[in-house]
């Protein structure tokens, strides 16, 4: 199928861009990554930062605490990783055990070396479109639609989800790119409505095979992020099968938006070590 959005494909492009950028201005970012606890899926994701990490030149660091350490203890590694001049990126790998406030420990995190955006400080600062630090996914799925020239200008896009890692801040980097933004939720009456009219529709529901092809209007773009565990595999939020018949573009589960979400860290990571050293 040709309409197929190759995450994989795109973002070994963004990868390529990154190696290149970090080789010609000589400059060595660092991201430290801290784990808490043993999450078997939190140690994939990590490995999988590291690995990527070190094939663009950006050094990695990873703190491990096991689940007995103290959220002051946490708190107080992450300050010294502020003061370390040294560390460009810190990210705390989520999910954190039940008895941590993943909201205070996060908000710890200097906002200028924020490689998740997810500090109060830079969720503001993209409302009101001042430089900041970006969420990944999101970041991941621009970047996947602009790779595609999709031109969101004036055209109508929904977002299914509304989550603070992905929906909201969807909505601000397409108002940024003049699209009109709708949202739909659990809550939402007549979701098909809204879905059944977008040029573009971008579904994070978490939620297996929500989207179906009755939902969706003929030549649509289809951003699916939702990841999901079905029957032993992995399926997105969207029926792939159905829907692609009628979508324009389609993004697959899996490598379509994850492969994007890395390659935003690491572009992230090279944003911070410039706002840090003002290239």
């Amino acid at each position: 199928m040709n309409n197929i959005m190759d995450g994989v494909l795109a973002s070994q492009k963004l990868r390529s861009k990154i190696t290149e950028e970090i080789k010609n201005t000589k400059i060595t970012p660092t991201l430290a990554v801290i784990k808490v606890g043993d999450n078997k899926a939190s140690e994939v994701y990590v490995r999988n930062k590291k690995r990527a990490c070190e094939e663009v030149g950006i050094n990695f660091v990873g703190i491990d605490f096991p689940d007995t350490i103290s959220q002051d203890a946490v708190i107080a590694e992450i300050r010294r990783l502020n003061n370390d001049i040294s560390i460009n990126g810190i990210l705390v790998q989520l999910p954190l055990p039940n008895n941590f406030d993943a909201g205070v420990i996060i908000n710890e995190i200097d906002p200028v070396k924020d490689v998740d955006g997810l500090t109060y400080t830079n969720v503001g600062n993209l409302v009101l479109e001042n430089e900041c630090l970006t969420s990944c996914t999101p970041m991941g799925v621009m970047e996947l639609l602009s790779m595609y020239n999709v031109d969101l200008d004036g055209k109508d896009v929904c977002i299914v989800g509304r989550s603070n890692l992905v929906g909201k801040p969807l909505i601000q980097l397409l108002l940024q790119q003049n699209a009109t933004v709708s949202i739909c939720h659990s809550r939402s009456l007549n979701m098909k409505d809204y879905t059944k009219h977008a040029d573009v529709l971008i579904v994070a529901a978490g939620h297996p095979n929500l989207i179906t092809k009755d939902m969706v209007k003929d030549g649509s773009v289809i951003i699916d992020v939702g990841i999901n565990k079905e029957n032993d595999s992995l399926c997105g939020d969207v029926s792939f099968d159905e829907v692609s018949k009628k979508a324009s573009l389609i993004t697959p589960v899996p490598g379509g938006v994850g492969p994007m979400t890395v390659a935003s860290l690491l572009k992230n990571v090279v944003k911070a070590y410039k706002i840090q050293n003002r290239f």
